[in-house]
């Protein structure tokens, strides 16, 4: 990556007051907002290398970003659409802001995303993992607890390391979840989840809340857990399994809509659960469940098959 000159004070209070209107006023998570910032800080350090001004940068300049990004750093087009997406809400801000006159990057178009299916378990593969964590001792109680909550409710990352032990409703088995843009929405979980809570309130999470705070989720340390925390906890228990595939917060939220798609759950109905703005973001899931359809489809329809020992 390109390491931005941080001595030009201009760009480093621009990026940092963005900063502050992404975890502030957008909520956005310090996961993401790194992200955002190391795109930013790669976009900045081009400027600067092509002797351009970020604040009368044009169309035409863009185009040389964008041959960079392809034939000089080899990015791939999802890397290339996720950076001028960054690109284009540093630019609505500084419009907003008055600091440019208008976001040029909003007239960029990004290479054609190729259509990539969301990984996710299948479901031997959660219970194996389900079953590592040992239960006999605090720290074996959050994780399953962890895992129990990620999968059972299908929060992000993010809004799990939110939850405060007075958001959750134990008779009525909910959570109320703070989301992106500081919506507000409730989560249901089941009685796997409740099981693990419970055990978890009980005794656990006293062990390892000797800081007093309301956060759930806690570090061996007591303090609150963090998204990388989360993500460090994850890759330690599919390292104990039989399971080879890369494991993340995300990947038990595709799993969670995978499955409840897979059992006949509703497509708006699942867009509420995952708290998705548009439906667009999860008719992603259909694609996957079609694995599904034709599975059910060559087992139950007659005339599907010829042979019962050719598929």
């Amino acid at each position: 990556m390109m390491i931005m000159d941080i001595n030009n004070k201009i760009y480093v209070q621009e990026l940092d007051n963005y900063k502050d209107y992404l975890k502030f006023q957008k909520n956005y998570s310090d996961y993401t907002i790194l992200n955002y910032e190391n795109d930013i800080v790669e976009y900045l350090g081009f400027i600067q290398r092509e002797n351009l001004d970020f604040k009368t940068v044009e169309y035409s300049d863009l185009r040389f970003f964008l041959m960079y990004l392809k034939d000089e750093k080899k990015d791939d087009n999802t890397s290339i659409n996720r950076k001028l997406s960054s690109l284009r809400g540093f630019y609505k801000y500084l419009a907003n802001e008055g600091i440019v006159k208008s976001n040029v990057f909003s007239l960029v178009n990004g290479p054609k995303k190729s259509k990539k299916l969301p990984h996710y378990f299948e479901y031997n593969e959660l219970e194996e993992l389900f079953k590592v964590p040992d239960i006999l001792t605090p720290i074996g109680q959050r994780d399953a607890l962890l895992l129990e909550m990620l999968y059972a409710t299908g929060v992000r990352v993010g809004e799990l390391v939110h939850i405060k032990v007075k958001d959750i409703d134990l008779g009525r088995r909910s959570i109320l979840i703070l989301g992106k843009g500081n919506k507000e929405r409730f989560v249901t979980y089941g009685e796997y989840c409740e099981e693990a809570l419970k055990r978890y309130l009980q005794d656990g999470y006293i062990f390892l809340n000797h800081k007093n705070l309301d956060y759930l989720f806690l570090n061996q340390h007591g303090d609150a857990l963090s998204e990388r925390g989360v993500r460090y906890i994850l890759d330690q228990l599919i390292q104990k399994t039989s399971i080879h595939k890369n494991i993340s917060p995300h990947m038990i939220r595709h799993s969670f809509a995978t499955h409840l798609l897979n059992e006949g759950c509703d497509l708006l109905t699942v867009q509420k659960l995952l708290g998705h703005e548009s439906i667009k973001a999860t008719q992603i899931y259909t694609h996957v469940t079609t694995d599904r359809l034709k599975e059910v489809y060559y087992h139950s329809f007659p005339r599907a098959r010829k042979n019962d020992s050719k598929e």
